[in-house]
């Protein structure tokens, strides 16, 4: 009998055991920490508290896994920029940081189902005279590199091709809050959450939502390794039960707030049910 053919023979026979290989799931639990790549300067999903702590409805996803792993959860602050980085540099084991499910950064990221979607509207303040998306032709807008609402303001400033308007990309959402007050820019397209939340702190008085931003609703996914599917598997089924659970709808209301309505559905007609 041939080698090969000796070798197949006694596999199907079971004389042969091969190796297990520990995947990222059981390197996490092995290690008993959880490390999620956390965006801090994201509210409500992700900022300070008044005694510098994270939180928001991402750190307390990530608590909520790191629970259901029975280890403990460490937050490891990231910009929107660097999510991917954080994981592929192995700084991070997971991405609980809104991450747009995009087919170009699947290839280099693993996503799983969404777990949060986000509506889009326009940021600016009273005094600027913008009070509908297509008011920003011709105005100077940016947002923060790399995200979703940032990268389709961006491709309008392009299609107006209006020689009066520019466009800015910052690191951060807040360095983008700041440009806005000190009228470097005139507006940004961002989340209704992010947008009601900063109106709402008071931090910057004058800010206004200027009505919806005609985008399509923006999925989000926790991303890990794109071969680690195991990791993968489990981050799916942990979302589907949170969401089961009740316990989505509980860390919405806390963090993002009844007059938002309910949570939305992190179904896609046709796709997700």
């Amino acid at each position: 009998m041939k080698p090969f053919l000796a070798f197949a023979a006694a596999l199907l026979a079971g004389a042969i055991v091969l190796p297990a290989h520990a995947d990222k799931l059981d390197d996490i639990i092995k290690s008993g920490k959880l490390r999620c790549a956390v965006v801090l300067d994201f509210p409500p999903m992700g900022s300070r508290d008044e005694k510098n702590d994270p939180v928001g409805f991402d750190v307390d996803y990530c608590k909520d896994l790191a629970k259901a792993l029975g280890v403990e959860p460490v937050i490891v602050e990231t910009q929107f920029p660097d999510r991917i980085p954080a994981l592929i540099s192995g700084r991070a084991d997971v991405g609980v940081a809104s991450t747009s499910d995009t087919l170009e950064r699947a290839k280099s990221i693993g996503f799983t189902v969404p777990y949060f979607v986000f509506k889009t509207v326009v940021l600016t303040r009273a005094d600027s005279g913008i009070g509908k998306y297509a008011d920003l032709k011709g105005r100077a807008v940016g947002g923060p590199t790399g995200n979703y609402e940032t990268l389709a303001l961006e491709s309008s400033v392009k299609a107006w091709n209006d020689p009066k308007g520019k466009f800015r990309a910052f690191q951060s959402q807040a360095d983008v809050f700041l440009a806005i007050s000190q009228k470097q820019i005139e507006a940004t397209a961002t989340t209704s959450t992010v947008a009601s939340s900063i109106i709402k702190s008071g931090k910057y008085p004058g800010f206004k939502i200027a009505g919806p931003a005609p985008f399509d609703d923006d999925y989000v996914s926790l991303i890990a390794l794109r071969g680690e599917q195991g990791l993968l598997n489990y981050l799916n089924l942990f979302i589907n039960r949170q969401a089961r659970s009740g316990r989505y709808a509980e860390l919405y209301k806390r963090w993002v707030g009844t007059d938002a309505g309910l949570p939305p559905s992190l179904s896609a007609e046709g796709v997700y049910r």
